[in-house]
Order: structure tokens, then sequence, then C-alpha cells
């Protein structure tokens, strides 16, 4: 007899508050029996596994490591080795959820496991539980409306600093600029020649121990910021 190939469920658990998982993961969470996260190669820690550690109900945990590296050829080998780790799983017929932080489509490692997945099998069965993601909790956490009326919004990453920045700010009302804390001088020095500070809010850690709101820029010149960080501009109406 031949055995079933499981399902995996890509699972956003949000930006850190385990409240904030909806009832869909919640309830896969507990049915699945095998749990799969994405960790850095040099440790094994997962953020998004410590928020859910408590809804599990006996699942077996694995972490998937992944080198911090831009290098295309080691990305493709550790990609493609975890997929190989995850389908092994699956084809033996249980089913399986892959955990990320915030959305799982939304700057996420699962997208890349989810493409590498599908070109090892095709017809694998993937769901995806869509999650909230970090930039709408940092709205929420300091009172931002990202959109209004006729306005739009960007998201775009700062893990180049501000190259994309000044285009985006030319086209949009709001930018939300996530990964800062690596090029922050670059997008602070940005920010001030468009005589944008005053319209800038910086977010980091947002449902996690330790978030935090700074509404000056200023007060952030020199200081060391957290991974998880983000900034939400916001063009005056008049502009």
């Amino acid at each position: 007899m031949t055995t079933r190939t499981g399902t995996l469920y890509g699972i956003g658990v949000g930006p850190g508050d385990p409240e904030l998982i909806t009832l869909k993961a919640l309830k896969i969470l507990k049915q699945v029996p095998r749990i799969f996260a994405a960790a850095s190669s040099k440790n094994t820690y997962s953020i998004a596994l410590n928020i859910v550690r408590c809804h599990l109900n006996g699942a077996g945990i694995e972490n998937l490591p992944f080198p911090m590296t831009k290098d295309p050829e080691i990305l493709a080998a550790a990609w493609e080795q975890n997929a190989r780790r995850v389908l092994a799983a699956l084809k033996e017929g249980q089913d399986a959820a892959f955990v990320t932080l915030g959305d799982p489509l939304t700057y996420s490692t699962f997208g890349y496991l989810l493409k590498t997945l599908k070109q090892l099998q095709p017809d694998l069965t993937v769901v995806t539980i869509p999650g909230v993601t970090s930039y709408s909790a940092a709205a929420a956490l300091s009172q931002t409306p990202l959109s209004e009326g006729e306005e739009s919004f960007y998201v775009v990453s700062g893990a180049l600093g501000a190259a994309r920045l000044k285009e985006a700010l030319a086209r949009t009302d709001t930018v939300v600029i996530l990964k800062t804390y690596r090029h922050f001088p670059e997008i602070y020095q940005a920010l001030a020649e468009l005589d944008l500070l005053d319209c800038a809010t910086f977010i980091s850690r947002v449902g996690l121990e330790g978030e935090t709101v700074v509404r000056d820029l200023r007060e952030l010149k020199g200081a060391p910021l957290p991974y998880l960080s983000m900034i939400i501009v916001k063009k005056p109406r008049h502009r």
C-alpha cells in the first residue's frame, strides 16, 4: 500500500505576541505531529518557535539551519537540503507545519522553502495560513494609520540602506522601512535630506519583550539598534 504524502502548512505566527496568532493557525498547531522552524546555522534559537511553544500539543520539533550569507550557491544548497528534510517527513505520511514570524509570504523564509519544495515535488499539497505582519502590529502600537482615503503605502526593505527609499517616498504617501538596524545612519541621512525626520517613527521588537516606539529619530543617532526594527514614514497631507 502506498503511503500518502502529508500536507505542509506554512503558518505565520505574527510579530511576537502569542495572542496575535490566528484561530486557524492555533487549530493546525495543535493537530500536526511535526513542526519545522528556521534558525541560524550558528545557533538553534527560533523566535517563531518560541512564540508558539506554549500552544503545541506534543509535536516533534525540528529546527532547519539557514546560513547568514548572500552567497547564492550556499543559499540554494541550504534551501534544497532543508526542503528535502521537510519532504522526507511528509512522505512518511505525516502532516507538518513550518512556523515563521509575521506572514509566511511577506519577507519570509517560507517563501523560499515553498518554491524549492514545489520544484522537488510539484504536486505537493501546501496550505498557507496568513499571519499578522510586523508592520501592521507596529502601526497599531504606534497608532499610525498606514493609509487613509485615497492614500497608498509602500513596504520596502532597508537591508540595502536607502537605495530605494527616496524613490518610494516620491511615489507614495506612507513608507514602511523594514530591516533598518544595520543601515540606520544612511536611512536617517536620506530622511534628513528630504526634511522627513519629523514624519518618521521608529518601532522595534514589536510584540516582544522590550518593544519600543521612538518618535524622534534624532534620539537614536549613534545608538545600537535591535535586529527587529523598522521605521514608518508618513508624509504630511499638504505634501
